[in-house]
C-alpha cells in the first residue's frame, strides 16, 4: 500500500509576545537566503520601529501583527494597520492598511494571512484596503515589482518577484506606482542649468544653505514644516505631527551630516528643502541583521572611515505657492544641486530619489532633467471590501 504524505496543517496566529516579534522580524532571512540583492535590516531598528512605547503611529493607529507557521514553522507574516487620523482625513473611504508582506510561494498561505487581515480591518469599518505600508506611507510603502537585481536604499523594501502576482490573486489591483530614480552624483548639471539657477538667484534673492546641526532641532522643524505644506493634497499625504518629528528627528539625527540637508530661501524665507541619507544599507549588508559583538564597529568605520558611495534623496519639497512655477522648479533643482555637490566632494558617487508618484509629472521631469534614470517600481494595491 502506498502512502501519501498528509498536508501539514497552516494556522495563522498574532503575534502577542516579544519573542514572537523577533521571529515575525527574522522570517525574511529564511526566505531571501538565496537572494544576493536583500539587505538583512538591523532587528534593534527593527523591535523600536513597531514598539508602541516608541513610535507615536501606535498613538493613532490601531495595528495587529500574524505570523503563519507550518509544522511549527513560520512561512509568512502581515500587519495590519487602522490609522484613525487617517481614516478621518479621508472623507469617508475609510482605509486600512496593510504592510510587513513576506511569506513562501503558496496560494494557500497568501490566502490565510490576507484572509485574517481583511476581517480584523473590516471589524474596525475599513471599506477598502491599501498596501503595503509598513507602517504608514510615511515609511517603507509599495511593493517591489521592478528592479530586484540591485539592493534597496534606506527605508525602501525589496521583495520576491511571486509577491505580485500572489497578492493580485487575492482580488487586489494596482492602485499607484512609486518610482525610485537613479542618479549620478559625480556628473554636473547642464550649463543651461547652472546658468538659470545664478540668473534666478540674482533676480528673485535667492539663496541656498545647508542646514546648520547646531539648530538641528529647528532645522528639521523647517523640513517638517515645508513637507506638510508641500505634499498636503496629494496622493495618500499623511502630515507629519510634532510627536512624528520628534521620533524622526532621534532616529536620523545620528545619520545627517550638515550637506544632507539643503533649504533654498526667497528674501529670506524659507520655502523649499531636500534631505538626503546616507545609504546605511550599503555599511551592513554582511551584517545579518546584528550589531553585535563587533559589527557597531564596523559601521562606525564604514560611515566615517572608509565612506559610502550611495545615498537616497528621502525628502523633497517646495511649498505650494511657488509650486507650478518657473521660480518653484528652480528652488528644487537648486536644493538638489547644493546637496549633490556636497555629496561629490565627500565621495558618493550615485544617489536614488525615491519615491517619486508615477503621475507627478513636475517632479519628473525634474528628476529627469538631472539626467536621473527610473531604475525601481514599487506599487500600491487596492482592494474595496466595503
Amino acid at each position: 500500500m502506498t502512502g501519501t504524505k498528509p498536508v501539514s496543517a497552516l494556522i495563522v496566529r498574532e503575534v502577542s509576545t516579544r519573542n514572537d516579534l523577533v521571529q515575525f522580524l527574522q522570517l525574511p532571512a529564511r526566505l531571501y537566503r538565496d537572494d544576493p540583492a536583500w539587505v538583512p535590516p538591523l532587528l534593534f531598528e527593527r523591535l523600536h520601529h513597531l514598539d508602541p512605547r516608541r513610535n507615536p503611529f501606535f498613538s493613532h493607529a490601531d495595528v495587529r501583527l500574524w505570523i503563519a507557521e507550518r509544522d511549527g514553522l513560520p512561512v509568512g507574516r502581515i500587519s495590519a494597520q487602522f490609522e484613525r487620523t487617517a481614516a478621518e482625513a479621508d472623507h469617508g473611504s475609510r482605509e486600512g492598511h496593510f504592510g510587513f508582506l513576506e511569506a513562501e510561494d503558496s496560494a494557500e498561505t497568501f490566502g490565510a494571512l490576507f484572509g485574517t487581515a481583511e476581517a480584523w480591518l473590516r471589524q474596525r469599518g475599513a471599506r477598502c484596503i491599501l498596501g503595503p505600508f509598513s507602517l504608514s506611507i510615511n515609511d517603507e510603502s509599495g511593493l517591489l515589482i521592478d528592479g530586484f537585481a540591485t539592493p534597496p536604499f534606506i527605508m525602501m523594501g525589496h521583495a520576491r518577484r511571486c509577491y505580485a502576482r500572489r497578492i493580485e490573486e487575492q482580488g487586489y489591483a494596482k492602485s499607484k506606482d512609486l518610482i525610485a530614480y537613479a542618479y549620478d552624483v559625480t556628473e554636473s548639471p547642464a550649463t543651461s542649468i547652472a546658468a538659470a539657477l545664478s540668473k534666478m538667484s540674482a533676480r528673485n534673492g535667492v539663496i541656498f544653505r545647508s542646514m546648520d546641526r547646531r539648530r538641528f532641532d529647528e532645522e528639521i522643524a523647517e523640513v517638517v514644516r515645508i513637507f506638510n505644506d508641500a505634499w498636503a493634497g496629494n496622493w495618500g499625504f499623511v502630515a507629519m505631527s510634532k510627536d512624528d518629528l520628534r521620533y524622526l528627528a532621534r532616529n536620523i539625527r545620528p545619520l545627517l551630516r550638515s550637506g544632507d540637508v539643503a533649504f533654498g530661501e526667497v528674501n529670506g524665507e524659507t520655502v523649499a528643502m531636500a534631505v538626503c541619507l546616507p545609504n546605511i544599507n550599503e555599511a551592513i549588508v554582511d551584517f545579518g541583521g546584528r550589531l553585535l559583538p563587533l559589527n557597531w564597529l564596523k559601521l562606525i568605520w564604514r560611515l566615517k572611515i572608509t565612506g559610502l558611495e550611495s545615498a537616497r534623496v528621502a525628502l523633497m519639497g517646495v511649498v505650494r505657492k511657488h509650486q507650478a512655477t518657473p521660480l518653484g522648479a528652480m528652488l528644487m533643482l537648486g536644493v538638489i544641486e547644493r546637496i549633490r555637490v556636497w555629496h561629490h566632494a565627500h565621495g558618493t558617487r550615485f544617489a536614488e530619489l525615491s519615491w517619486v508618484l508615477e503621475d507627478n509629472r513636475p517632479m519628473r521631469r525634474l528628476a529627469e532633467r538631472l539626467g536621473a534614470v527610473p531604475h525601481k517600481t514599487y506599487r500600491v494595491y487596492r482592494k474595496d471590501c466595503g
